[in-house]
């Protein structure tokens, strides 16, 4: 199974792996059945509802992974902004003790 994209078990055929395990004969005798019991008229309106489903569900899934990735980054901005102002607080209560150190030297 060694280069070949397939997952473990998967089946190969000349164009690679089988999409969900079925093969090009399974997929023949699939259509076939459809076309019998569907009949040649309502087959290419369900083939046109079903390709406008499948891409209204991809639409979906590319939107909830850019809102997710969005609220994902908002979070990350949300929690560098305090880590970010503690650090400038630190170093600015840094610089001032080396003044206060400096004017004790003097002083």
């Amino acid at each position: 199974m060694a280069g070949f994209p397939c997952r473990q078990g998967g089946r190969t055929s000349a164009v690679g792996c089988d999409m969900f395990g079925i093969g090009m004969p399974e997929l023949i005798i699939i259509l076939v059945i459809a076309l019998v019991v569907i009949g040649p008229q309502k087959l290419p309106d369900l083939a046109r509802s079903l390709g406008k489903g499948l891409a209204e569900f991809k639409r979906a899934t590319e939107d909830f992974k850019q809102n997710i990735e969005e609220e994902t980054k908002a979070l990350d901005e949300k929690d560098k902004a305090p880590q970010e102002a503690a650090a400038k607080g630190e170093a600015v209560a840094a610089d001032k003790a080396k003044e206060e150190s400096k004017e004790n030297v003097k002083g």
